[in-house]
């Protein structure tokens, strides 16, 4: 909807700008202006002037500056056209309508705000009734003050199937119908939605009563549900709305968080606590219109869903639903409740500053994604390791923003490789332990032996490296794979950091990267020793690329193979069994395949090329 300037500019003259304001700021008179402490900033001496001949607000010290709709937005919490159409209803202005179709809707919608309101007096005078007793005693069960009940406008809806159809016969039975209130099945009689059942009416963010909640108050029900929501309506439309926005919006500019709890009577326990910026969606999971409304207020919005296997299941549930909208500063964070226990629960049970307590230490997105899958399946052999990492990218590609994506699956596979590969913890080395002499020198053949494996192993990174940097598109084949590795030399996290951060991968850009973070490109005697395709000029592509994969396969699977074969020699040393000695027997197996692979891949370049067999790469 367009809307002209000049009638903006009669909606703003209309308006009192500090009568608005202080519905929820207290202001203080100074001179021809009013003084506050900003809403929408901590701060402990007045910097906030609102003043009304000019009809706009300023703050001196964040710089929050506008007149009477930027107010309604931005510490409302409203949509433009919300803050315009309640202006102009308490200005006595007419909205225009863009054409005849608007206008007949925005008549049918003011006709069933009227149905709602009508129906909202009405629940709560039955609440009062001896029908209601049972209701009252629920409500006192909660321990709810007649403030809190007064205040989300408990109602009870008698068990008459006819009862509110009776009590409003002013309306249509059409509008009864269409404003969710009563039930037409094909050809049989109409009959009301909410019988016999405590009500609570739902808000829109300006709040104003759009639709109804229900609670069952009869335990031997067991078939009905417990809680049952209006349905979608021309006024209600449950993936766009949250239980208690209304309030809870300007309470967040005050605190700097908005808290999402499960249920409208969790944000009715959290609210007769003194927690007053809680909201809730309505029975179903957050929604992406819901998330971007939670985002117009915080960036970081708090899930505080129940400490059981449902309500940590919802949690994931939004969590993946928000990956895909996640955008620089805006995230989701998580507290986790203990097992078992509700919000209500836990302030029961130790008081509202325990649960304060969690709320002051969420944990965030990433940390429940992997906290979760950690815990989703068994990790007990490789195959089960490998499951875990495919869950974590998986939920890493469904993230739109590039850059928050390169940064989960760094961080993430940072994660997943000190999990899969962890450091080998470090023994002190005894001399004369089970029976050997304690050595008087040192061995000059083994010493010569090591320095062989030590000089095969630095060659081989060091040819893959200087592969990658003479094909720098290979690196996104093989990044992931060198990311989650156990690799030594700080170069090869130095091109990764390249990749996840979008850097131009070519070969003289990542030259500089090396250099500017003082590590220098791959010298030709550092892997002098491995004659291989893919550092030849002039090499076919495709030959090129398949022996680079080798190369980088046979780099990441050798730490792994390493940390295994000494674990399963530590495990033999320790016990001596016929299990232990043929696990390493075969993983020493494995290890010498793994070096005659490497010497046939050198051996193979240097016969194809007329050259000198190169040397064993290890003993």
């Amino acid at each position: 909807m367009s809307l002209s300037p000049q009638w903006l500019d009669e909606l703003r003259a209309r308006i009192t700008l500090s009568a608005v304001i202080s519905r929820t700021t207290r202001l203080v008179k100074a001179g021809h202006e009013f003084k506050a402490c900003c809403p929408f900033h901590n701060e402990k001496s007045p910097s906030f002037t609102v003043n009304d001949s000019k009809g706009f607000y300023h703050c001196f010290g964040c710089g929050a500056h506008g007149d009477a709709i930027r107010w309604m937005t931005d510490q409302r919490g409203l949509s433009f056209m919300d803050a315009v159409k309640e202006l102009a209803s308490e200005a006595g202005l007419e909205v225009p309508a863009p054409d005849p179709r608007a206008a007949a809707m925005a008549e049918q919608q003011a006709g069933l705000h009227d149905v709602l309101v009508a129906a909202q007096d009405w629940y709560r005078t039955q609440l009062d009734t001896a029908e209601g007793a049972k209701a009252r005693a629920y409500l006192a069960s909660r321990g709810f003050d007649p403030h809190t009940m007064e205040r989300f406008g408990f109602g009870f809806a008698p068990g008459g199937r006819q009862a509110l159809k009776s009590a409003l016969k002013q309306f249509d039975e059409s509008m009864l119908i269409e404003a969710g209130l009563r039930i037409a099945v094909d050809d049989k009689p109409p009959y009301d939605r909410f019988r016999d059942r405590l009500t609570m009416p739902i808000h829109d963010a300006r709040g104003r009563v759009i639709g109804f909640a229900a609670r069952i108050l009869d335990a031997e029900k067991k078939d009905a549900p417990k809680y049952i929501n209006s349905p979608d309506t021309p006024l209600f439309d449950k993936g766009r709305t949250l239980f208690n926005l209304h309030r809870a919006g300007p309470a967040s500019r005050q605190t700097g968080r908005i808290v999402v709890v499960e249920g409208q009577m969790d944000v009715i326990a959290l609210a007769a606590a003194g927690i007053a910026d809680a909201v809730a969606p309505m029975g179903t999971a957050l929604t992406e219109r819901q998330l971007e409304m939670l985002w117009r207020l915080v960036e970081t919005p708090i899930l505080c869903f129940d400490g059981d296997s449902a309500g940590q299941r919802a949690a994931m549930r939004a969590a993946t639903r928000a990956l895909p909208m996640l955008r620089p500063a805006h995230s989701l964070k998580i507290v986790r409740l203990p097992t078992g226990m509700d919000p209500d629960d836990l302030i029961k049970r130790d008081g509202v500053a325990a649960l304060e307590a969690l709320l002051a230490q969420p944990i965030g997105l990433l940390d429940m994604i992997w906290d979760h899958e950690r815990a989703a399946a068994p990790l007990d052999s490789p195959e089960d390791k490998a499951g875990l990492k495919a869950r974590l990218m998986a939920h890493v590609e469904m993230i739109a923003d590039p850059d928050i994506k390169a940064m989960y699956r760094r961080d993430l596979s940072d994660r997943f490789s000190a999990f899969a590969y962890p450091q080998r913890e470090q023994r002190a080395w005894t001399p004369g332990k089970r029976g050997v002499p304690a050595p008087q020198r040192s061995d000059p053949a083994q010493t010569a032996r090591l320095r062989r494996h030590s000089a095969s192993r630095d060659a081989l990174s060091a040819a893959v490296l200087a592969g990658l940097m003479r094909h720098p598109g290979e690196l996104a084949q093989h990044g992931d794979a060198l990311a989650g590795a156990d690799l030594r030399d700080p170069r090869f996290a130095a091109l990764i950091d390249a990749m996840d951060d979008g850097q131009a991968l070519e070969t003289a850009h990542l030259g500089t990267i090396l250099t500017a973070r003082g590590l220098a490109a791959p010298a030709p005697e550092e892997y002098a020793a491995l004659r291989l395709s893919f550092l030849t000029p002039g090499a076919p592509d495709d030959q090129a690329r398949t022996e680079l994969a080798s190369a980088v396969g046979l780099l990441v699977e050798r730490p792994a193979l390493e940390k295994a074969l000494a674990q399963a020699t530590e495990r033999f040393e320790r016990d001596f069994s016929e299990g232990s000695y043929a696990e390493q027997q075969r993983l020493l197996k494995r290890k010498l395949e793994f070096d005659s692979r490497l010497r046939q891949m050198a051996n193979a370049r240097a016969g194809a090329s007329g050259e000198a067999p190169a040397k064993p790469m290890a003993e």
